[in-house]
């Protein structure tokens, strides 16, 4: 039944009837349109039928409502239902205050107000205390809550087809829905010595990635490309070992050349020793940055005629100034290869180069368009590609043109077609690309298992004066805000100077808020290090950015003298108040204020010609000539900015000669240049960020476009009306403005001295100074403390250490033992290895502590990879520090929930039995942005009443007081005249609140994020209970379920890269259980509370039996409670638990002897009787001829498995056709194991699409075949 279908039968029951509608629009001058009722089609996705009919029942009371609302009042029996008087639209009084209608764009502009979520189920009365009440379950309601358990996610790893090589030294670990399966055979001999692989210098594991990558590399795709290979495997597995080898099997047979790309240079040390261990020490290793701009085989370059070029991402896109034939990178690259080239490219680590495709922008960046660039002019090029995070975010695939998932020969013509695809179809989605590439032999994905590592969550309270502090930090920005909102006004800065502004207000509330989270916790990490050391372990501390930016223009205002070390959340908010608040000038304001003789000031509003904002003074400069590194947010996510390597335009520094060698940079740096603008941030307020960089390259000829452009946000009236010519700010308001500047400052500097210093510095100070730590960050110098008691800041680099070695050196201080205390920042730790090598001297065990957990919990594996290694002596033991602040918890967990499915064990607390369910933490999903979605709405009272209620001991009103400091955040936008407020246009965008809510006041902030993750699990719960909810990969035939194959049909069919086999089986679930077999289970119990019982509900004349056994490894939430598993005669053990309270309310205990009939009798019955008929004697499907499973023992599936992706289109064009669009959305991935131990993983299809998808799969397959068992 479509929606306009239920909305008639709807309009019926309410007594308005279609054709009334359709009278009332032809007396109305604006006509209703019925669409705006009507249930938006993403919705169909979300909900089951009972619920569409629910909605449409609820639109057609709106559509009543709205109907008489534009009628003037008829007293009562007036004949006129429906008709508009003679008042015309909306005549006579308006009762009602109208809630907008789903989908219906609000009159004053603000955001749409889409139906989001389900609308809770109307069973929800609400209980005592506001808070809904489960619905009392009907038994069929019972058992199908989830019939399928969540897999387990990681098994253990060997190579399955090559049988060459030693063990790998530790034990690793796949995807369980990888694990099942198999890589095609091998064909390829490998070149590599023999004496190589006896020695083990290349793992089995290793050698199998060569194997197959080289086997990959003879395949030619349908553009006549070659195939690319993917290595996705995780930190810590030997990607670098596996690459030189690669590199080194292509060298044996006469390709004796390569091309390495990597994040930073430092890793071209790591290069050069792993080509060394597997014995390949005669292949040279060149870096591309050090080449003077000519061709790379000529005399000046040394004449480099073969080995491996060396090169980061931003090296590529390099250019020099001084003209000439080989003036890029990429040219030198192009012709030292040779347009015949079939050597080696590898780009590692390509992940990090993320944005080569930005997304929601139509420009991807220039290292993207290059890298894409490389591949396209050398077709014949070995290409491999290597991210541990590669094939888990289908946006970073981007630049894997040589996979052959998309393009020419392909289901998929572009590179959109396939991420639309994909993103449409869920978690499962990825799974079955990630299979279907391990099966096409492109792919490989290891982990290191985590087994035998520790960690622990330190809870770490907030004391009395920092919560104070805070508070006073918020009212502060609170107040910045709507200064430089009003100064803006003042100013009249255009809307360019406005958007740079506004982008750069938000990155720094971000920052400075993440400095003062960070700084809670510093006494504590210097208490547990002393105490690390003093047991005889090491200690790694991670940090995410060294704030120096700051540091050094703290030092240059007080010429060189510091009294004490710098604050850096106090330097972020004074260098944005300085360069960015709009106010007349330095000298100008001078003069206005009657000050004189103070230090000059660059212009403050000019968009960022550096990533610092403003023109950077001459000290600053000097220490910033390596590579400035902007912070990229990983998809959407501005939280904790991954550090991205381009330099700060998009060419290298205009250098000429040899100098440019130097100018690139040859350290990750990081100084912290990348903090001032964040471009990919969703914080940046601009819609696009780049726009003010683009500006200032192409010079002149940008200027008439953008007042071309001004004038059309004139002409459309942008909240002004149009005028001819901007109008200067009077005096008066310049006067104004200069003064709100001062006055900020001012209230800066008197908060100044709260704010607490530079976290790397204090750290370091309070652990014995710059000899007892090893610091490998990218920064230039450091303050420190002398003996006699002064502060000073002194540059990092060594008499004999050179700054480019000076992290290398560090660490191998570390591993020698002579430091036992490592600190490591993001950006410079990419590819460092810390763990307790059995090759290295200090082999301590190693703590490490993490002071910034980032919210996703791939980079968190990706930063524990520092410390968890291959060949370590022993394991190291993590410790996440969190306060008491916006949900930091909330990401400890999702972190340690990851950790705890790759094997790692939390202190003291195996959580034996528990089920690993990560999604319940897990906030960055759809469900994540669901409750978002609905929180916001309902903190703006547009939902009545709200999915959560407001948390009682609450004093005061607790949506009001959100919504106010929603507006000090910038998510609620407020008039200043009628003080209307309504939702930022990006109030739905997860990052953006995660950030954003560090802004407000700290008991509110705690309240407000427990009331998003209350209103997450109610939206969780609700799509659970409705079937709807995506749980990634499920388990069919779990907990004893027989699963028995009735009939396969298999498709052959060619594709990019080779042949393939598509398989639909159709298997039987057997889930029932026996009266006898539960007498087996009854037999063994023993608690007084055990046994079975029968439902207290009597319907159809029968009662529920079942049998419930007390799970000793769990007890509810209020820990008093026990939890019993459920067993019940047609559908087996279930999936949920229910409490003893729960269990006492709706059943009572009996004996075997009372429980028998009626365990005997649905056990019979539901052999091919649905749970319908059972309990309520029909079924509406069965009425209409289809056939219902719902309750029977016996289920029949159909999986489609094998290699999907080949088939995608087809598929989804079955599904659509036959459930209509919008019901196909979701690909429910399953896994089964047979009777006969057959492993299956493959997406579920309805079966009645079974019929229409054979017959379009045998209509091109070369071949196909049909077995029934």
């Amino acid at each position: 039944m479509d929606t306009p279908d239920l909305l008639s039968a709807a309009l019926d029951e309410s007594g308005i009837g279609e054709e009334e509608v359709a009278n009332h629009n032809n007396m109305q001058d604006n006509p209703m349109n019925p669409s705006r009722f009507q249930i938006p089609p993403h919705l169909m996705n979300f909900l089951p039928p009972h619920m569409i009919q629910q909605m449409a029942a609820h639109m057609a009371q709106q559509m009543a409502t709205h109907m008489a609302q534009q009628n003037s009042f008829q007293p009562p029996g007036s004949s006129k239902f429906l008709g508009g008087g003679d008042k015309g639209p909306g005549g006579g009084a308006m009762p009602y205050f109208m809630v907008p209608p789903f989908g219906y764009k609000a009159s004053n502009g603000s955001a749409p107000f889409p139906m989001f979520r389900p609308p809770f189920d109307m069973k929800y009365a609400m209980g005592p205390g506001g808070m809904p009440l489960p619905p009392q379950q009907t038994g069929e309601d019972a058992e199908e809550e989830e019939e399928l358990g969540l897999a387990e996610t990681y098994a253990e790893y060997t190579p399955s087809k090559l049988k060459i090589g030693e063990r790998h030294p530790d034990a690793v670990v796949e995807t369980s829905s990888l694990s099942s399966v198999a890589p095609p055979a091998v064909w390829y001999n490998l070149s590599i010595p023999e004496e190589i692989i006896d020695r083990g210098l290349l793992s089995a594991l290793q050698l199998e990635a060569i194997v197959y990558a080289s086997q990959q590399h003879e395949v030619v795709l349908a553009d006549g490309s070659r195939a690319g290979f993917l290595i996705g495997d995780g930190a810590g597995v030997g990607k670098g070992r596996t690459i030189a080898g690669i590199i080194y099997e292509n060298y044996l047979l006469g390709r004796k050349r390569a091309i390495w790309v990597s994040v930073s240079n430092d890793l071209k040390y790591d290069s050069e020793r792993d080509l060394r261990d597997i014995g390949a020490g005669e292949l040279e290793v060149h870096s591309l940055n050090k080449f003077k701009y000519a061709k790379i085989s000529s005399k000046v370059n040394g004449s480099v005629k073969k080995g491996v070029i060396f090169s980061t991402y931003s090296s590529l896109i390099g250019e020099s100034q001084s003209g000439g034939k080989y003036k890029t990178r990429l040219k030198q690259l192009l012709h030292w290869c040779g347009d015949d080239f079939d050597g080696v490219i590898v780009f590692d680590e390509c992940h990090k180069a993320k944005n080569l495709c930005p997304v929601g922008s139509s420009k991807p960046t220039k290292t993207g368009l290059t890298v894409l660039e490389l591949q396209n002019k050398l077709p014949k090029a070995r290409v491999v590609y290597a991210s541990a995070t590669g094939a888990s975010e289908p946006k970073n695939m981007a630049y894997m043109t040589r996979l052959g998932i998309w393009g020419e020969g392909t289901p998929f013509r572009e590179f959109s077609d396939f991420i639309s695809a994909v993103e449409k179809r869920g978690v499962g989605a990825m799974e079955l690309v990630a299979m279907d590439m391990k099966l096409r032999g492109m792919y490989m994905a290891r982990q290191l298992s985590f087994s035998g590592v520790s960690f622990k969550i330190e809870e770490i309270p907030l004391v009395k004066p920092f919560i104070a502090m805070y508070n006073e930090s918020v009212k502060l920005w609170v107040d910045a805000r709507a200064m430089f909102q009003e100064a803006a006004e003042l100013m009249e800065g255009d809307s360019r100077i406005k958007k740079t502004m506004w982008g750069q207000f938000w990155a720094s509330h971000q920052r400075f808020f993440k400095y003062l989270c960070i700084a809670s916790k510093v006494p504590f990490v210097v208490s547990l290090a002393r105490e690390a050391v003093k047991n005889d372990k090491c200690v790694v501390i991670g940090l995410q950015s060294t704030g120096e930016a700051r540091t050094l223009e703290q030092l240059e205002e007080q010429g060189g003298e510091l009294s004490d070390f710098v604050s850096t959340a106090k330097g972020v908010l004074q260098t944005l108040i300085e360069k960015h608040f709009p106010a007349p000038n330095r000298k100008k304001t001078l003069k206005l204020l009657g000050l004189d003789g103070i230090v000059e000031e660059p212009n403050p509003s000019p968009p960022p010609s550096s990533s610092t904002g403003g023109h950077k003074r001459k000290s600053a400069r000097q220490a910033r000539r390596g590579v400035k590194r902007y912070r990229e947010a990983s998809s959407g996510d501005d939280s904790e900015a991954e550090v991205k390597s381009e330099p700060e335009s998009d060419f290298e520094p205009s250098v000429s000669g040899s100098a440019a060698e130097d100018s690139e940079g040859s350290s990750a740096v990081e100084s912290d240049a990348e903090d001032d603008f964040n471009p990919f941030g969703d914080d940046s307020d601009g819609d696009d960020p780049w726009a003010s960089r683009k500006s200032k390259s192409k010079g002149k000829s940008k200027k008439p476009k953008a007042k071309k452009k001004r004038k059309h946000e004139k002409a459309l009236g942008n909240g002004t009306a149009p005028q001819p010519q901007r109008a200067a700010p009077t005096v008066d308001s310049e006067k104004k403005a200069a003064a709100m500047k001062q006055e900020l400052l001012d209230r800066l500097e008197k908060l100044g001295d709260k704010l607490p210093p530079n976290t790397l510095d204090q750290l370091i100070d309070e652990l014995g100074g710059p000899d007892n730590v090893a610091e490998m960050t990218g920064r230039k110098g450091r303050v420190v403390s002398t003996d006699n008691g002064t502060i000073q800041y002194e540059s990092r680099s060594e008499v004999d250490v050179p700054l480019e070695t000076l992290n290398l050196t560090e660490k191998q201080r570390f591993m020698d033992g002579e430091k036992h205390i490592a600190i490591i920042s993001e950006a410079a730790s990419s590819g460092i290895s810390l763990q307790s090598d059995r090759r290295a001297k200090n082999q301590a065990r190693r703590v490490h502590i993490t002071l910034e957990l980032p919210w996703s919990a791939d980079r968190a594996v990706q930063q524990f990879g520092r410390t968890h290694r291959s060949n370590q002596v022993n394991a190291p033991e993590y410790i996440f520090l969190i306060s008491d602040l916006a949900g930091e918890r909330r990401f400890a967990s999702i972190v340690a929930k990851r950790l705890e499915s790759l094997g790692a064990l939390t202190h003291g607390d195996r959580r034996a039995g528990e089920s690993r369910d990560l999604s319940r933490f897990n906030i960055d999903n759809k469900y994540g942005r669901a409750a978002l979605e609905t929180m916001m709405r309902g903190l703006m009272e547009m939902e009545v009443p709200p999915l959560v209620p407001p948390p009682e001991d609450w004093e005061g009103d607790f949506f009001a007081d959100c919504r106010k400091a929603l507006v000090g955040v910038g998510l609620v936008n407020e008039d200043e005249f009628n003080k209307m407020q309504n939702l930022d246009k990006d109030y739905n965008n997860m990052s953006k609140f995660l950030n954003r809510i560090l802004g407000i006041p700290v008991e509110l902030q705690n309240a407000m994020f427990k009331y998003f993750t209350d209103t997450l699990d109610a939206i969780i719960s609700e799509a659970k209970k409705t079937g709807r909810y995506d749980l990634g990969i499920l388990d069919l035939g779990t907990s004893g379920d027989n699963v028995r194959r009735v009939k396969v049909d298999e498709f052959i069919r060619s594709h990019a890269t080779g042949t393939a086999k598509t398989e639909l089986h159709t298997v039987s679930v057997e889930r029932g259980l026996s009266f006898e077999a539960s007498q087996d289970l009854w037999k063994e119990l023993v608690g007084k509370d055990e046994g079975y019982y029968l439902s207290n509900q009597v319907r159809n004349g029968k009662k529920t039996a079942v049998l419930a056994v007390c799970d000793q490894a769990r007890r509810s939430k209020e820990k008093k409670d026990k939890l019993f598993r459920l067993y019940r005669p047609n559908t087996g053990l279930q999936v949920r638990h229910e409490s003893l309270t729960e269990l006492k309310s709706k059943y009572k205990k009996v004996t075997p002897d009372d429980a028998q009939p009626h365990w005997k009798e649905q056990y019979e019955s539901s052999e091919n009787t649905c749970s319908h008929v059972y309990w309520y004697s029909s079924c509406r499907k069965k009425t209409m001829g289809l056939t219902c499973e719902v309750g029977l023992r016996r289920r029949t599936y159909h999986v489609l498995s094998g290699s999907v992706l080949a088939v995608w289109a087809k598929v989804e064009s079955v599904l659509s056709s036959v459930h209509g669009h919008h019901n196909s959305s979701k690909l429910q991935v399953v896994r089964l194991k047979t009777e006969d131990s057959l492993r299956i993983v493959g997406t579920i299809i309805p079966s009645n699409c079974v019929a229409p998808l054979i017959n379009v799969l045998s209509q091109d397959a070369e071949k196909t075949h049909s077995e029934t068992f």
